[in-house]
């Protein structure tokens, strides 16, 4: 199955509401304009709850965490995907190459970084 990017969201405000893009820079401690959370990056699939996930992904949750513990790369970037650790859907990512996310962009697992 091939996952690909369905909605980006950042969350500048604690508590307020979503904005929406079609495309944005990843910087090393996450999206451009997002309030610092715990993770650099969220990322869920298009089934989960309301969720406060920055990257949406065109698959059922279930599927989007089966990248748990895989290197994976996203438009122009490049994350290292873990777990959550706690009851929420979905998945964090720290960014190992900064770059750009867009709407439509293909996630790929990456085996090995040269």
């Amino acid at each position: 199955m091939q996952l690909t990017v369905r909605a980006i969201h950042t969350f500048p405000v604690r508590g307020g509401d979503a904005v929406a893009h079609e495309s944005v820079a990843v910087e090393a401690d996450g999206l451009e304009g997002d309030r610092r959370k715990r993770a650099a990056v969220s990322i869920v699939g298009h089934d989960a709850p309301r969720t406060r996930a920055n990257l949406v992904l065109d698959a059922p949750t279930a599927a989007v965490e089966g990248l748990a513990g895989t290197l994976v790369r996203v438009g122009g970037t490049l994350l290292a995907v873990e777990g959550t650790g706690n009851a929420c859907p979905g998945l964090y990512a720290a960014v190992g190459q900064v770059g750009t996310v867009r709407v439509g962009d293909v996630v790929e697992r990456v085996e090995h970084e040269a």
